[in-house]
């Protein structure tokens, strides 16, 4: 009888071109959308913001409108964007506006409002928040909530402010406490523009709680040009601060530790992180109560059985429980041969003695060899397996 042989080609389980491009059409083209969806966002969104309060841009939240505007009156215009430009700049006959005070930090806050104190020139500040109105206008706060109008009335004495009307100044507010300052374009109580005069000298400090009148798109509307023309006009030069973070000041804060360099809310992440591993760990290792034994559905010969315990016990090196196993089953098929009870089969008061009587062996021996110590190697655990075979069979024998 002779065999037939196959030739090692492809067989019909092996999956054609065509069955590969259905199963992996789905997640390609998903793939493909996103990708694209992306592209499309990050274009849409890299146009939205560019330039923003900058005099040069004329895009739609560029500042280039007013630029022009000043520099038909006579006001020059010029952008810096590094601290100590701004810090020099600063005098009587000069505006500064800076034109993100949030960007800044502690160290450039403090010395800029030291150099802009005592200049006796125009500090306009465009909507400081809380991490810098405090240090930039001292004695002055920002509320957390908003403005929910955007176009606001003076509602002040401000000769500037009444001369533009209504304006689109809603956004961040403000409380002065302790200061002689015009509030105007109030919103529920609290102003979103104020003017702070100098405590010596005829400087002063403006506080702007939106930016919407500098905006290239929005200068037309309301009174936005006339009140935005007037608090940049009032000196003949206008020194616009972009702040950068390519500035050297930014990061000149003297000596920082480890944990100085690490972002804010870091302790909080790295609990949480702790938190979602200890219940995943949980999750994983989790016993809904006892084992259950549940019969096989379909029947396994026993060699299968000890060769793949067997296996597990030596991937484990568990020399000791392989052992321990062997001489149980020993003792469980010696104990009847040698009329001692089951019971009592892994006693060795009462199995030893009767062993010794049907063998006419040394008790000691017969200890060693049922109830000692574990192998040390894998040498040692086959020679207890041959040994306790030996016993067996002589104990059948005889």
């Amino acid at each position: 009888m002779t065999e037939a042989t196959f030739a090692p080609s492809s067989t019909s389980a092996s999956p054609t071109k065509r069955q590969v491009w259905t199963r992996t059409r789905g997640i390609v083209l998903a793939v493909v959308v996103l990708l694209i969806a992306a592209v499309a966002i990050a274009a849409l969104r890299s146009g939205a913001q560019h330039g923003r309060l900058d005099p040069r841009s004329a895009d739609s939240h560029g500042s280039r409108a007013v630029a022009e505007l000043l520099d038909d009156r006579g006001v020059t215009t010029r952008v810096v964007t590094t601290l100590d430009e701004a810090r020099a700049s600063a005098g009587p006959d000069t505006t500064l506006l800076i034109a993100a005070p949030d960007l800044l930090t502690d160290r450039q806050q403090t010395r800029l409002r030291t150099a802009t104190a005592d200049s006796d020139g125009r500090t306009v500040l465009v909507s400081p928040g809380i991490p810098s109105v405090h240090t930039l206008a001292p004695g002055v706060t920002a509320d957390p909530a908003p403005s929910f109008d955007s176009t606001l009335s003076p509602r002040c004495e401000l000769p500037a402010a009444r001369r533009a009307g209504t304006a689109d100044t809603g956004g961040i507010r403000y409380t002065a406490t302790g200061l002689d300052a015009d509030t105007c374009y109030p919103s529920d109580g609290l102003p979103t523009l104020l003017r702070i005069p100098a405590a010596a000298g005829g400087g002063d400090t403006v506080v702007l709680g939106a930016p919407d009148i500098l905006y290239n798109d929005r200068l037309v509307e309301q009174g936005n040009a006339s009140l935005a023309l007037q608090l940049l006009g009032s000196r003949p030069h206008l020194v616009w601060y972009l702040p950068s973070l390519s500035d050297d000041s930014a990061t000149d804060s003297g000596r920082q530790g480890l944990f100085d360099l690490l972002p804010s809310g870091w302790l909080w992440g790295t609990l949480q992180l702790f938190i979602a591993a200890a219940l995943a760990a949980l999750w994983r290792a989790r016993r809904l109560g006892p084992l259950v034994p549940e019969r096989l559905p379909v029947a396994i010969r026993a060699s299968e059985t000890v060769e793949g315990r067997a296996r597990l016990y030596r991937k484990a090196n568990a020399r000791d429980r392989a052992a321990a196993a062997l001489r149980s089953t020993t003792r469980t098929r010696l104990a009847p041969l040698v009329g001692v009870p089951p019971a009592q089969a892994h006693t060795p008061e009462a199995l030893l003695p009767a062993l010794s009587a049907h063998l006419h062996g040394d008790g000691q021996a017969l200890h060693s060899l049922l109830f000692g110590a574990p192998p040390r190697d894998d040498a040692a655990l086959i020679s207890l397996t041959d040994q306790l075979d030996a016993l067996e069979r002589e104990v059948r024998r005889s």
